[in-house]
């Protein structure tokens, strides 16, 4: 899949679920609750036990599909490479790291880093990220987005941190391409609810069809 679809999926799909779990297992039932619940666009987190394993698992299981996956906490350019020889079709971090970007050009793969100042996020544009992730979403509030785009007018923005079903409209109003979001979505699974998890992708959905232009 060319970058320019990837991300044109993410767009599209206007939320990005980061799953979290303490089991391969947990994990696929997470996405299937998620995916299940209307969100097309997965981060699965390489805390995840074995996460290459889960993620080319996953990509086989929805390869006929909108779903793409990608996979997320990618600290160094190890990982990048693993995850995408696994089958990512994204990588995310918490923050910019300039060898994994070079290792995602290579592979012409999306590379969405976290950054919080304009310097970062001067440094992650010059790298080539398309989308850059504002983190702590919490910390910064929507009113960052109008901030950045002054001085970085063709930016990107994806929130990612506090984000929730309740603000997805502050969010998109402020400039968002699109938003990430954890516990917000998948917190019932904690306890083995995965209808619980279905229903908040629902609601996360129909909050972003009610406050975006797609």
């Amino acid at each position: 899949m060319l970058r320019m679809n990837i991300i044109s999926k993410m767009v599209a799909s206007g939320v990005v679920s980061v799953v979290r779990a303490d089991s391969p297992e947990k994990a696929i039932k997470i996405v299937d609750a998620v995916v299940a619940g209307g969100i097309k666009s997965i981060e699965l987190t390489y805390s995840v036990p074995m996460a290459n394993r889960v993620i080319s698992k996953l990509v086989e299981k929805y390869k006929a599909s909108e779903v793409i996956i990608g996979a997320g906490t990618v600290l160094e350019p190890a990982s990048a490479r693993l995850a995408i020889i696994a089958g990512a079709q994204f990588i995310v971090s918490p923050s910019f790291d300039k060898e994994v970007a070079k290792i995602c050009n290579l592979y012409q793969i999306p590379y969405i880093p976290g950054i919080l100042t304009p310097r970062e996020a001067g440094e992650a544009l010059k790298y080539g990220s398309e989308i850059i992730k504002l983190f702590p979403g919490d910390i910064a509030s929507p009113a960052m987005i109008k901030d950045l785009k002054g001085p970085f007018p063709y930016i990107n923005i994806m929130p990612s941190g506090g984000v929730s079903a309740e603000n997805v409209g502050e969010w998109f109003k402020a400039g968002a391409i699109a938003v990430s979001a954890g516990g917000g979505v998948t917190r019932p699974a904690e306890h083995d609810d995965y209808e619980g998890v279905k229903k908040n992708a629902e609601q996360f959905m129909k909050a972003f069809y009610e406050n975006s232009s797609v």
